[in-house]
């Protein structure tokens, strides 16, 4: 490796490629995100889109190319002119770094909600019991279920385990917060609940990475839109341009099925 990293970027992305046997699923992305932007990536299904997501934490290795969190490489370590696969437990403590909401909501379903949300304080030892469950409580009622604490997963609707899912990714205080569309487990009429949270979020200045299928909601809250086809960057912009008078007419193409 003898690229320079950009400790100014809040997330760094250069020319990663990841395949599944014979199929590459990204084809030598590259992205800059600066602290404190909400940046929004759409595109068809099976574009590529989650699996960049999941390259950010290292969930998914890439093939070549590298990530990086505000200067720091993910992942892998620099050995002479090449990048090594650091441990998992390195890894791990990466991740500390970076928030991850799924679609599923992945919720201990034999936790009540406060002990969901407490289980990474406790887990990395950043807080004894007793902190950790008070901090989950605050984080309950930043995101709208301060009165919830004790309810197990099934007894919560979908919007509510997704809040939930989304205090619990808060707990460390993460750096920057991936979100893979958040709302497609939902029914519709709970959608509006998880992305008033979001919303909340980036108006708080958080570094927000948003994988979506709600095209009125990026162009809400997203400082930049990524459109993302055949596992490349095909344009990326402010929304007003990209989804108002996009330059690329495969990204118009696109639009004009989902607007």
């Amino acid at each position: 490796m003898t690229a320079t990293l950009n400790a100014a970027a809040a997330l760094e992305i250069r020319n990663v490629h990841k395949s599944f046997g014979t199929r590459e699923v990204l084809n030598g992305v590259d992205l800059t995100v600066n602290p404190g932007d909400v940046v929004a990536i759409i595109g068809p299904s099976g574009s590529g889109k989650s699996t960049l997501l999941r390259t950010v934490n290292h969930l998914e290795k890439p093939d070549l190319g590298y990530v990086a969190v505000h200067g720091d490489l993910i992942g892998v370590e620099v050995r002479g002119t090449h990048l090594h696969e650091l441990s998992q437990r390195a890894v791990r403590h990466q991740r500390t770094r970076i928030g991850f909401v799924a679609q599923s909501f992945n919720l201990f379903p034999n936790l009540t909600a406060r002990d969901n949300v407490a289980e990474p304080l406790i887990a990395h030892k950043r807080l004894d019991k007793s902190a950790a469950f008070e901090r989950a409580v605050e984080l309950l009622a930043k995101v709208g279920l301060g009165d919830r604490g004790d309810a197990y997963p099934r007894q919560l609707s979908g919007g509510q385990q997704q809040r939930v899912a989304i205090a619990r990714a808060l707990a460390l205080e993460p750096t920057l917060l991936l979100f893979d569309e958040p709302t497609s487990a939902l029914d519709p009429e709970l959608v509006g609940e998880v992305l008033s949270v979001i919303r909340q979020l980036a108006a708080t200045g958080t570094t927000l990475i948003i994988v979506t299928h709600e095209i009125g909601f990026a162009r809400e809250v997203a400082d930049t839109v990524v459109f993302i086809d055949e596992g490349l960057v095909v344009e990326q912009g402010p929304p007003a341009q990209v989804l108002t008078a996009p330059h690329h007419s495969r990204t118009r193409e696109f639009l004009s099925k989902v607007l």
